[in-house]
């Protein structure tokens, strides 16, 4: 009787400058994946880090078969390393999740299960609360998810991290997208599927710091925006018909005022800020329109989302 075969599950783990975070995370893998029924294999991608990730990832391929790593040949960002992972992966099924241990893998068995035997595609995170957060961040945090679901089609989920176990099916699709400029949060919602959502509180990192400051958190969200909303085209384009309108009215009054001999004022200073008024804001809706242009132009020159320089390929054939 032929033994049936195990599910292999491809874990996909971004890495940037992960040196002090990787011993923890693979110990804490290497236990969860005895409680997993199925194969496992870990992709490591070093996304250009410029600390020891790169030396650990040979150590830990060479002393493990289920470890694998793409390491870049400069930094590409989180967003290509998923995407670098999700194309190496090999697994029946996927997850995507950090090093620094804030994505507890003491979760994957129950996220296995539910996708194994459930009607789901696909089981995803998100945080309960954001404790030990900066508050200013916290605050940020909440309003983006605000507008965005005001202001785009896509459905994102407040608190949502990128951890989650998907079908194969579900990472085709995602895979289908290879748009230059990337917002894997908003591209999950996008394609659909059933997910079930798992909450758990903030954990802190197992070491390292974070590399996510204030204003890369916020060009991270513009990104998002222009690439799931066409609102600020449309804001702009209000803003101009609107003055458009006030103009119009200021010019009937003009003329009314002379017809009925009343003298114009002479408002110079206020006749200025009108104009560095109506000035700045046709820069700022050439600016929006130069955002989207600029993404278009990105697109068109069909550059790789990555380029990888090792991989532990290199390892065996030496």
């Amino acid at each position: 009787m032929a033994v049936k075969k195990k599910d292999l599950i491809s874990i996909v783990v971004p890495c940037y400058n992960e040196s002090e975070a990787l011993p923890y995370f693979y110990k804490e893998i290497a236990t969860v994946a005895k409680s997993l029924d199925a194969d496992l294999e870990i992709i490591c991608v070093d996304d250009g880090s410029k600390d020891d990730t790169l030396k650990k990832l040979r150590i830990l391929a060479q002393n493990d078969s289920r470890i694998r790593y793409l390491s870049f040949s400069r930094n590409f960002g989180k967003e290509a390393a998923m995407y670098a992972g999700l194309s190496a992966a090999k697994g029946d099924y996927v997850a995507i999740m950090d090093a620094d241990l804030q994505d507890p893998p003491s979760l994957l068995p129950e996220m296995y299960e539910a996708v194994r035997y459930g009607k789901y595609d696909s089981v995803a995170t998100r945080r309960k609360t954001r404790d030990g957060e900066p508050p200013v961040r916290s605050f940020c945090a909440r309003a983006f998810y605000k507008i965005m679901s005001k202001i785009s089609d896509t459905e994102l989920v407040e608190g949502a991290r990128d951890f989650r176990l998907m079908r194969r099916r579900m990472v085709d699709a995602i895979l289908s997208m290879t748009e230059y400029n990337r917002f894997t949060k908003g591209i999950f919602c996008w394609v659909g599927f059933k997910t079930k959502w798992l909450e758990y509180d903030n954990i802190e990192r197992v070491a390292g710091s974070t590399k996510w400051s204030f204003w890369k958190l916020l060009k991270y969200s513009f990104e998002c925006i222009y690439n799931f909303s066409t609102v600020p085209l449309d804001i702009s384009s209000f803003s101009g018909f609107a003055l458009c309108i006030l103009s119009v009215i200021g010019i009937l009054i003009v003329i009314i005022r002379a017809l009925c001999g009343v003298p114009s004022a002479n408002g110079w200073a206020s006749l200025l800020c009108v104009i560095l008024f109506v000035g700045g804001l046709q820069l700022f809706c050439i600016g929006i329109l130069g955002k989207y242009l600029s993404r278009t132009y990105m697109e068109t020159k069909k550059r790789p989302i990555f380029i990888v320089r090792e991989s532990e390929e290199d390892i065996k054939k030496k």
